[in-house]
């Protein structure tokens, strides 16, 4: 990963708003639960859900910006991202414009790879991970039905470690999607669900 460098100490971290970094194993139904938070929280002008730049072309599961691979290497070598990380072959970034949004006070919602987290962690002042699951047959079923090529055989998605020590809070979407995306706006908003 590369595209950010930490910050030297506490006080030089950015913000004071919350970044929300939200990851999991593909499948696990991230862009759902985004979706229907970004819908709920429309009206919420403290809060922002960031569109990752990605070398893939989009689709209807993800919220992305497409970009040629040679458009983001030169969007990188021009300081545009605030951290890039690289993934399946692929890949992403966050906007540098995120800093802007943290040091007005707004929460910044982000899509991220774990792989991210320490060097967000590192420069920005007050980040939250929320790691969304669930469980293997699930994530399987819900790879095959989305059918995109660029995901690679599903036997490789699933061999990857769902991970979720580290988090803030965890989401096993299993259950309403409408129940499991008020567990997510209550991370954003900094509540736990009751």
């Amino acid at each position: 990963m590369t595209g950010l460098a930490a910050a030297p100490d506490a006080a030089a971290k950015i913000g004071p708003g919350r970044l929300v970094l939200v990851v999991g194993p593909s499948g696990a139904g991230k862009d759902t639960l985004l979706g229907l938070a970004q819908a709920a929280l429309a009206d919420d002008e403290n809060v922002v859900f960031v569109r990752r730049v990605v070398t893939r072309e989009a689709s209807a599961y993800e919220n992305n910006e497409q970009v040629t691979p040679e458009a983001f290497h030169a969007a990188k070598a021009d300081g545009a991202f605030a951290v890039d990380w690289e993934a399946h072959g692929l890949c992403y970034a966050l906007p540098r414009t995120i800093d802007d949004d943290l040091r007005a006070g707004r929460n910044v919602v982000a899509n991220v790879s774990r792989t991210a987290i320490p060097a967000l962690r590192a420069a920005y002042a007050d980040v939250i991970v929320v790691s969304i699951t669930a469980p293997p047959d699930v994530l399987a079923v819900r790879l095959a039905a989305r059918g995109r090529a660029s995901d690679g055989p599903i036997s490789d998605r699933l061999r990857r470690s769902v991970e979720t020590s580290g988090a803030d809070v965890t989401i096993n979407n299993v259950g309403t999607v409408e129940a499991h995306a008020l567990e997510l706006i209550h991370a954003i908003n900094g509540r736990r669900a009751d």
